[in-house]
């Protein structure tokens, strides 16, 4: 396949934190006031693979070009890239938040989302923000909600209030 039709293939769009990780044994970090931001982050290499995620996101990529879409702050990249790869993910782009941009998921995922989507098909985007899931319906764009996760009410929270993840 030549790079120029490589470039004309949908894109599948993956959100991490509980869509293809489970975030569940760094959620302690978020239950302190103030919040551990550094501690959640830090914790992130240990996180578990989604099983039912990761799949998805391989079965995406004999279509579609697989990319990334986080909340995760750019200063979490190097630990985010290696995750991807040591459980087995397809290489793709990795979109991620700015150190300082505390925006709620939903406002800055759909940023994003819209100019990944400028001249290319978007087939999907996965995530488990019920919030940002609606914005996208909302924008024309078909979702995936990643339901397969527990339940994290602490960084739902995060997510909207705080612009951090």
């Amino acid at each position: 396949m030549s790079r120029e039709s490589a470039h004309r293939r949908p894109l599948a769009v993956f959100d991490i934190d509980n869509t293809l990780s489970d975030t569940g044994h760094r959620q302690h970090f978020l239950e302190r006031r103030p919040r551990d931001w550094d501690g959640f982050f830090g914790a992130a290499p240990a996180d578990p693979p989604l099983a039912r995620g990761v799949a998805l996101a391989v079965e995406s990529a004999a279509d579609c070009e697989v990319v990334y879409l986080t909340g995760r702050p750019e200063r979490c990249r190097k630990d985010t890239v290696e995750w991807l790869a040591r459980h087995g993910l397809p290489e793709g782009r990795l979109w991620m938040r700015g150190d300082r941009d505390r925006r709620p998921a939903r406002t800055t995922k759909l940023e994003v989302l819209g100019r990944i989507a400028r001249g290319r098909e978007v087939r999907m985007l996965v995530d488990d923000d019920e919030l940002v899931c609606q914005a996208a319906r909302e924008a024309g764009f078909r979702v995936v909600p990643a339901d397969w996760a527990a339940d994290a009410p602490e960084l739902t929270a995060a997510q909207e209030t705080e612009g951090r993840t």
